[in-house]
This record gives C-alpha cells, structure tokens and sequence, in this order.
C-alpha cells in the first residue's frame, strides 16, 4: 500500500509542497526554493504568515508563544531546540514572539507565557502553559 501524501508549508518561502509520508525522514526539500521542510529546528513565524503556514502543513504543528523578557521562555528555548530535533519528521515546531505578534497571541488567548499550543491544519488540539523540559514538550505531541 502505498503511504499517503501530505502537504507542508516550506520555512522560507512558504510555498506548498506534497510529500509523501514514507519520506519525511529523508529530508525533503521545497520544490520552489530548495530549503529543507524538515530541518529539525523550530520556525520562527509572524501575524503575517502564521494562518498560512499553519493551515496548509498537515503534520501536527506546536507553537511556543514567548517574549524576549521572560526568565522562563529562554530558559525553555533549548529545551524546544532539542524536542525540535527530536520530532523532526513528526512535527514542526514554531516560535511566536507574542509581543511583537499580538494579533496570533489574542487569536489564541494568550495569557501567560511561555504557552505551547498544539495545532492540528490550523486547529487547536491542546495547549500547557510553564516552562518545559524537551522530554515533556515532546511528549505534547506524541
């Protein structure tokens, strides 16, 4: 049987591609530009493009809502470097800075930060707020 085909959002030029599931670990590249889709490091996003990426990817998606002043968000961040690496494949992990994004931190209700969210074609799944280790922010998604 053949393995389905699903769609990702490329991080750099944002563009559409298909790629078969067999093959998310191979290390697939965009059609358009030839960046990795699945580098295994999170992507950064913006109000700008944060519906588009996040609906067009089919794998799960887990958003880390942040600022550059809070103690726990960067004590977290290479905790989600390291999950990041770990789902390579499985999902793609994002960072939202929710000061300079206000309009995605109030679509989603952000009180507190640091908040993960996880998304499922655009959809909210779950979410935990607080500082994580990569074992836990892993265990978020699978």
């Amino acid at each position: 049987m053949e393995s389905p085909n699903l769609n990702i959002a490329c991080s750099g030029c944002r563009a559409t591609n298909r790629v078969t599931a067999s093959r998310l670990a191979d290390g697939p590249s965009c059609g358009r530009c030839g960046a990795a889709l699945l580098d295994g490091a999170p992507v950064e996003l913006n109000d700008a493009d944060f519906e588009a990426f996040t609906q067009q990817t089919e794998l799960p998606i887990l958003v880390d809502f942040w600022a550059p002043w809070c103690g726990p968000c960067i004590g977290m961040a290479p905790q989600f470097d390291l999950a990041a690496k770990q789902l390579k494949g499985c999902a793609i992990l994002v960072k939202v800075n929710s000061d300079d994004n206000p309009k995605t931190a109030g679509r989603f209700g952000i009180r507190s930060i640091p908040t993960l969210v996880r998304l499922e074609r655009g959809r909210e799944k779950s979410r935990q707020s607080g500082a994580l280790r990569a074992a836990q922010i892993v265990s978020l998604v699978l």
